[in-house]
């Protein structure tokens, strides 16, 4: 499997100077949010995101070199993703994050959703100071999604007739939004044609429906060193997953241990070992190939370039993840 930071050498220089940036943009005037947010962009990760931004900026801008503009978008793409991921541990209770205690698990509850809350706002200041009204729409609706997604996914908790449309429409709220409008927010700055906007959010919309799809394999193949959680704790915590509604066509039975939240000893086992024995698994690896598949298409009709041709090694490297 190519390591994502490899895959991003066309953008590295890109990312070093984006990390330096992030600690700069939190400042200091409050204490103890500043600590937090420091906690939070030394952890790391793998800049995704904003990995994308920066290379669909340089894929569409040519000859010429990006912008401060377009920097400033990978920046906000990054601070959206994090405040996010903030809420996301308090809701779920997470006491690690990437291999480290969570803002919530360090500091609290209360400053945690201050802490989200900050970024965000935060975000969102600098969003206004792009002065492009097309990405601040793009970008707030980003904020929006990320909202709904969290409300979809506890309204359809442990939920067994849910549908793999509305699992795929709360997987694009949760996750494919920042991927699919950020994308088409760094062409928009590099003012390509409407068509080239959509196909640029068409890409980030499959490529973020397939990462998350692969994550949710994880949650049965994975181990919890790999994961940073116990796996099986989705399915645990009622998240019903691409594998999980697939099994559930197969495997009678497990819909009876989901429907009684596994209360009773061996419950989650038993379930997990009924997804592993089903087609779920398979199914879902398909179904995260032609999500890739589509996204590598929106893109074949932007200059070849090396950012493009990495732009087309994400698919890869997203579905790589389960090898």
């Amino acid at each position: 499997m190519t390591p994502a930071t490899s895959l991003f050498s066309p953008v590295e220089a890109d990312l070093h100077i984006l990390a330096d940036n992030l600690k700069q943009l939190v400042g200091n005037d409050h204490p103890i949010l500043s600590l937090a947010a420091e906690h939070l962009f030394g952890a790391g990760g793998k800049r995704i995101r904003p990995a994308i931004v920066l290379l669909v900026s340089r894929a569409t801008m040519s000859k010429d070199d990006i912008t401060p503009r377009h920097r400033r978008l990978a920046e906000i793409t990054e601070m959206i993703h994090t405040a996010s991921l903030v809420h996301d541990d308090v809701v779920d209770e997470s006491e690690k994050r990437r291999g480290v205690d969570t803002v919530h698990s360090l500091f609290g509850n209360r400053v945690a959703v201050l802490a989200g809350d900050f970024l965000f706002a935060q975000a969102s200041w600098y969003l206004a100071n792009l002065d492009n009204l097309d990405v601040v729409k793009l970008l707030s609706q980003v904020i929006m999604d990320l909202a709904t997604g969290e409300i979809v996914q506890a309204v359809n908790s442990f939920d067994v007739d849910i549908s793999m449309d509305t699992y795929l429409q709360k997987t694009y709220y949760k996750t494919a939004t920042l991927f699919a409008n950020s994308s088409k927010a760094a062409g928009i700055l590099s003012e390509v044609s409407q068509q080239t906007a959509e196909n640029l959010y068409e890409y980030g919309r499959n490529l973020g429906l397939a990462f998350q799809i692969v994550d949710d394999i994880f949650d049965f193949t994975s181990s919890t060193d790999t994961l940073g959680k116990p796996a099986g704790s989705d399915l645990e915590d009622g998240h019903i997953t691409a594998p999980v509604i697939y099994a559930l066509e197969e495997k009678q039975e497990l819909k009876t241990l989901i429907k009684r939240k596994f209360k009773q000893a061996g419950d989650l086992e038993k379930a997990l070992m009924l997804v592993e024995d089903s087609k779920g698994i398979q199914r879902s690896r398909d179904l995260a190939a032609s999500k890739a598949k589509l996204a590598v298409q929106h893109i074949a009709q932007l200059p070849s370039s090396p950012t493009r041709q990495t732009l087309i090694d994400m698919a890869d490297y997203v579905l790589s993840r389960l090898n």
